[in-house]
């Protein structure tokens, strides 16, 4: 058996992924492996993509996508302390009717940008543009956009480009929820059968759990995809966003899924989720 996946060229993917894309988990199927941006993937999962079986996606993709796809409860990214940032050129910038980048309207990063703004910018921002990720803090800097909402390394990084932390949308989120912060997960078509999701599942996590138990085994790949980003860095990406939840989502990654999807949608940011929604075979 060979399935499609399309997962993004970030540190965290690539080490979980690594051997799995390699052939060196033991029974699970092979891969073919295309990288795209979480924007792409997330369309792609919206409009039912045929070319690929297993996506990575935002968590807030899900109320759109869960009748054709199964989310995986491993291989993803959640935790606590790596919440999305808004930066700015100024410190303390009131972004009422100010125009904002973000990575994309159906990512996670913006629905908590989304509940965070409708708490402490109550005269609400103004123009929201989506750019690649990578793009954002040069637009920031340059003064494109007076703000940028930012994941992924760029939470080490922003300061190498004169910006300033506004707010942190991870801490606002655990502080009014005590829940940890959902991020990317990892879905897959459920016309594959309950059985192989069950076997899709089982070799994400052991490739997570060879990855850990043999770090440097991982490092040719993260590197080749890191897209010239510093091997500290890389390093601080990884131990950041691949944790216990990537291992296995627990009582507590469902909680913090249902928890965030239920609180936007009661902002009607997204649509309800059923109650067997998130149920995995």
């Amino acid at each position: 058996m060979k399935l499609k996946i399309a997962y993004s060229p970030c540190p965290n993917d690539t080490f979980v992924f690594d051997a799995w894309a390699h052939g060196r988990v033991p029974g699970a199927p092979r891969l073919d492996v295309t990288f795209a941006d979480i924007d792409v993937t997330n369309g792609w999962a919206e409009r039912g993509d045929a070319a690929h079986d297993v996506l990575k996606v935002s968590y807030a993709v899900l109320p759109y996508v869960l009748d054709e796809y199964a989310l995986l409860p491993c291989g993803g990214a959640l935790g606590r302390g790596c919440g999305p940032l808004v930066l700015t050129r100024e410190p303390g910038l009131d972004l009422t009717g100010r125009t904002v980048a973000v990575p994309s309207e159906r990512s996670t990063a913006y629905l908590l940008f989304r509940l965070w703004a409708a708490d402490v910018v109550p005269g609400g921002v103004g123009n929201v543009v989506v750019m690649p990720f990578h793009e954002i803090m040069p637009a920031v800097r340059d003064g494109k956009v007076d703000a940028g909402l930012v994941i992924h390394e760029a939470r080490f990084t922003y300061q190498d480009y004169g910006l300033h932390r506004l707010a942190d949308m991870g801490e606002h989120w655990e502080h009014t929820t005590g829940l940890p912060i959902p991020l990317g997960a990892i879905i897959a078509k459920r016309s594959l059968g309950a059985d192989t999701l069950r076997l899709l599942a089982e070799s994400a996590r052991t490739s997570v759990r060879m990855a850990w138990d043999d770090p440097e085994a991982s490092r040719p790949y993260v590197v080749e995809h890191a897209q010239e980003m510093d091997p500290k860095v890389a390093d601080q990406h990884i131990g950041l966003y691949v944790n216990e939840f990537t291992a296995d989502l627990g009582e507590a990654g469902y909680a913090a899924v249902r928890g965030l999807l239920t609180r936007a949608a009661a902002e009607g940011l997204v649509p309800p989720l059923g109650p067997d929604a998130l149920r995995f075979p």
